[in-house]
């Protein structure tokens, strides 16, 4: 059972809010420092095309092994060099991930006393919520959010589940037809490969014109399952770079210390002799 604080350490302030109320510039807390921001147009120079990584989710499971070899071989080679890649022929159709999209824009242009009746705190961090971590004074990240737990349902509180929008409870409907569909299990890859996978930060350039809606699914091992990385990826060339933690020993440094990017899983390492 991980060890946090049941509220968070200072009053939460409501993104949407604060940008909704008219400030001519963005509070110091949520600005990062260079290091931490993303580059922008004017900083750097890119090819005119620039080949993001494409996976066939259907060869994966190809039985032409020609074209199952050739799909491993490209997600290989885009978590090694790229940590990311776009996938196609995944089977979600447009459909669903529009009104999903929808449907969430519906539930944050709700009143904001109707959203705080779904307000999270740092046990679960289940529910309606504007930072992650729970160090006082920390940088924020300009953004709220909305998590839930889908599976198993026994970690699900229903109580944080929105009642409005009504197409909130069909689309969960729909999505688990989609999830059940395949069995999957997230660990940090970074951890698992021996750094040979590289873990990507997310960061993104605020449009001041216009807001963004992002979806994420985690798919998380067992909280007691031990984490390191795998035995064939270490050797006397390259010895262990992480020690094994349990996924609740993981979760909990991230949900202490927030967005801290990526000295997250660098801070992790093992010293070198």
């Amino acid at each position: 059972m991980m060890n946090c604080l049941q509220s968070w350490p200072e009053p939460v302030v409501r993104v949407q809010s604060l940008a909704a109320s008219g400030i001519q510039a963005i509070p110091e807390r949520y600005i990062k420092p260079p290091s931490h921001r993303p580059l922008s147009k004017s900083d750097f120079s890119l090819p005119q095309e620039v080949n993001i990584p494409v996976i066939d989710f259907e060869n994966v499971f190809s039985s032409d092994h020609r074209l199952r070899d050739e799909a491993l071989r490209c997600i290989y080679s885009a978590c090694s060099e790229w940590g990311f890649f776009q996938v196609v022929n995944h089977g979600v159709s447009h459909e669903l991930m529009k009104g999903v999209r929808e449907m969430w824009r519906e539930f944050f242009n709700l009143p904001v006393e109707v959203k705080q009746e779904y307000a999270n705190s740092p046990v679960t961090y289940e529910g309606y919520g504007s930072r992650l971590g729970v160090q006082k004074g920390a940088s924020l990240d300009w953004s709220d959010y909305f998590f839930l737990h889908y599976m198993p349902v026994s970690l699900r509180n229903q109580n944080k589940w929105p009642a409005t929008p009504a197409s909130c409870s069909r689309r969960t409907v729909e999505e688990k037809e989609v999830l059940e569909a395949g069995s999957y299990h997230r660990i940090d890859l970074q951890v698992l490969s021996n750094a040979i996978y590289q873990s990507v930060e997310h960061r993104v350039i605020v449009n001041s014109n216009k807001d963004r809606v992002s979806l994420a699914f985690f798919y998380n091992p067992k909280s007691d399952l031990l984490i390191e990385p795998s035995k064939e990826l270490v050797t006397e060339d390259r010895p262990a770079l992480y020690p094994p933690m349990t996924f609740d020993e993981y979760r909990l440094y991230i949900r202490t210390k927030g967005p801290s990017g990526k000295k997250q899983v660098e801070s992790l390492k093992s010293p070198r002799p």
